[in-house]
């Protein structure tokens, strides 16, 4: 009996072991990431369940192109496509020390299901010239237009992204920013968007926290 109390035990404390030795870490060196935002610690790290799927409209493979067609890898010259761990460097570094913005170009129904943690929403559609306050937009971007120009020069650095490669809302907003001047080094693109973000088992928030 106690043999096999002993075996028993042993086995549990492998199986401990091997799960320890198996977390699912953002790379290699980095189990997880803090940043401050907003005056509070955010937490970034992946989904430890070794059994998660996705489950939402996220695991679709085709959607109807147009509108949802495919992403080039760049959206212009001068702007950085990003990964998920230069968007997490942005975090940390751009974005906590109050120099950068990372923007949600969805719909406010999309970033109120779930975002990136720090991320802000300014949907697409408001960049664009016809819009009446897209000029406030710019002003709160940190743009000036004092002289009668708009001067970028104390804008944010952004970092802009949406559902996926399949979503051109980013590239609408991106296109927006560059037509009026926005300087193409200040604008930064995470092509793989949520899609990329939930597949890898990232860190998401709600609006409501």
């Amino acid at each position: 009996m106690k043999r096999h109390i002993g075996v028993a035990c042993l086995m549990l404390c492998v199986s401990a072991m091997s799960a320890m030795a198996q977390d699912v870490r953002i790379t290699q060196e980095i189990n997880k990431v803090s940043v401050t935002l907003g005056g509070s610690d955010v937490i970034i790290e992946r989904n430890q369940n070794q059994n998660n799927r996705l489950s939402s409209e996220f695991t679709k493979t085709s959607r109807p192109c147009p509108p949802f067609c495919i992403q080039p890898m760049s959206l212009g010259q001068g702007v950085q496509t990003f990964g998920e761990l230069e968007v997490i460097s942005f975090l940390q570094g751009d974005v906590q020390s109050g120099s950068g913005l990372l923007i949600d170009t969805r719909l406010p129904e999309w970033y109120d299901k779930g975002s990136i943690p720090g991320a802000v929403n300014l949907p697409f559609s408001t960049l664009e010239a016809d819009n009446p306050f897209r000029d406030e937009i710019l002003r709160a971007l940190g743009a000036s237009d004092s002289s009668g120009t708009w001067d970028f020069s104390g804008a944010f650095s952004l970092a802009l992204f949406c559902n996926g490669p399949w979503c051109e809302q980013t590239a609408v907003a991106v296109s927006a920013l560059l037509d009026v001047g926005y300087p193409a080094e200040k604008l930064k693109f995470y092509r793989g968007g949520m899609q990329s973000w939930l597949l890898l088992g990232l860190t998401t928030t709600t609006s409501a926290g």
